[in-house]
């Protein structure tokens, strides 16, 4: 397979093109849509060769190559179970979608990814139909230490059409590596299982050990580490590092290091489980 030209679309920190190297997949120039100051410094510092082509609204397909394959994760922000108002496809965010359907039609790419969180029966519907296929849906426990139930709509790998002529991705699931939360930690106790889904307020910790431990045991919505299984008091925990946050992510450790620990737990929890990605693009032919 010759070199691919790629855009991708609310880029991060790039974990797309880890997941191409992984997959063993030649770019030839890959294009960046990104704003954010610290998810573009990291990926020139890991891919100095990414053409970053700026804000995803401001993008004209006919000053690109061909591109063989647009990717992107859009903003979940109002979709999030986390948001009350919950504006969906009209929010100024999760809107951003239908930049993606636009360039989608102006490019006519051979492959493309598009990547999101749980959703309204509406705006899965309307997205399914908008961009021609149905998703699959992979959940990140799977391949990584952490649960992160995500949708893929794609054109790649293996489908059916329904009665009513409409193509659901059937890509074959990614095979269960067995990895625990207590597997990718740097010390401490966990009592859990699997982390839950880390997410980009990983970047604003509370403070108050009271406060981190009334919340883990109320909603379970965060991860906390004890020190040790005899110690599972407030006063002995701590929330995770840096190079754990990368390990959930299944990141290459050290990837984020030209960052503190809290602008890289917000770039972290914003992206991509690298390895499902690679997954899927171990489908292109």
């Amino acid at each position: 397979m010759k070199p691919i030209n790629v855009l991708s679309l609310f880029d991060g920190m790039s974990c797309g093109q880890i997941a191409l190297e992984r997959a063993g997949i030649k770019v030839n120039k890959y294009y960046a849509s990104e704003i954010k100051p610290h998810a573009i410094e990291v990926t020139q510092h890991n891919y100095p060769n990414t053409i970053q082509v700026g804000d995803v609204t401001k993008i004209n397909a006919k000053d690109l190559p061909k591109i063989d394959l647009l990717i992107g994760g859009s903003p979940c922000q109002d979709f999030s179970s986390a948001n009350k108002q919950k504006l969906g496809l009209d929010g100024e965010k999760s809107g951003l979608f239908y930049e993606y359907l636009r360039l989608l039609k102006e490019l006519n790419p051979k492959y493309f990814l598009l990547e999101n969180v749980a959703m309204d029966d509406f705006s899965y519907q309307t997205i399914s139909h908008l961009v021609g296929t149905f998703p699959v849906d992979i959940n990140s426990s799977l391949v990584s230490a952490q649960l992160r139930q995500r949708s893929y709509w794609t054109n790649i790998g293996d489908f059916y059409t329904d009665l009513f002529g409409m193509r659901h991705s059937i890509i074959q699931q990614p095979k269960d590596k067995k990895i625990f939360f207590k597997d990718i930690l740097d010390d401490g106790y966990t009592d859990r299982l699997k982390a839950r889904c880390i997410l980009e307020s990983e970047s604003r910790p509370l403070v108050s050990k009271d406060k981190l431990y009334r919340r883990y045991n109320l909603l379970g919505f965060i991860n906390i580490i004890f020190d040790n299984k005899e110690c599972m008091f407030n006063d002995n925990i701590r929330i995770l590092n840096q190079r754990e946050l990368e390990r959930l992510q299944t990141v290459p450790e050290g990837y984020t290091d030209i960052l503190k620990r809290n602008d890289a737990a917000c770039l972290l929890g914003d992206g991509w489980t690298v390895d499902v990605i690679a997954h899927i693009f171990k489908n292109i032919e």
